[in-house]
């Protein structure tokens, strides 16, 4: 089924791209969601007159990104957690504790944009990748110290 997508959908594609997904997908989450619409002869023609206004926002956010990734890389997240023998963690650092550090220092990531391969479980620095648009992926570091 073909759809335009009326948001940008990290799996799919960019808003105003014209996808084809399965017809379930589409009907019970895209379309009831507002995220995509059919791609008919009269939403085609819109989403081409509409074109000029979703490329300059398309711009606009990737340039809001990238003001943001040079704050992030520019920044490190200190994390307190308690640590046993060897400095092992005793739970793990995730990726909703990097968010609400990142929050109390005033930038807002949702926590899903900020990709750790498994939980950081011992201290030290680490790297931590956040994907804050599509063509946009900023590097993190995060220190996690001793409580």
């Amino acid at each position: 089924m073909k759809l335009i997508l009326k948001e940008t959908i990290d799996s799919l594609g960019v808003r105003g791209k014209i996808v084809n997904v399965k017809p379930g997908y589409a009907r019970n989450f895209l379309i009831p969601t507002g995220l995509a619409v059919p791609a008919t002869d009269v939403n085609i023609r819109q989403l081409e007159n509409e074109r000029h206004i979703i490329e300059v926002s398309l711009i606009r956010e990737r340039d809001e990104a990238e003001g943001v990734a040079r704050k992030i890389e520019s920044m490190t997240s200190t994390i307190r957690a308690k640590a046993g023998e060897g400095d092992r963690l005793y739970g793990s650092v995730t990726n909703m504790d990097i968010a609400k550090d990142l929050l109390e220092q005033g930038i807002e990531i949702d926590r899903k944009k900020i990709l750790l391969e498994e939980p950081i479980k011992s201290l030290g620095e680490s790297k931590v990748a956040v994907k804050l648009h599509p063509d946009v992926v900023a590097q993190l570091t995060v220190n996690v110290v001793k409580e």
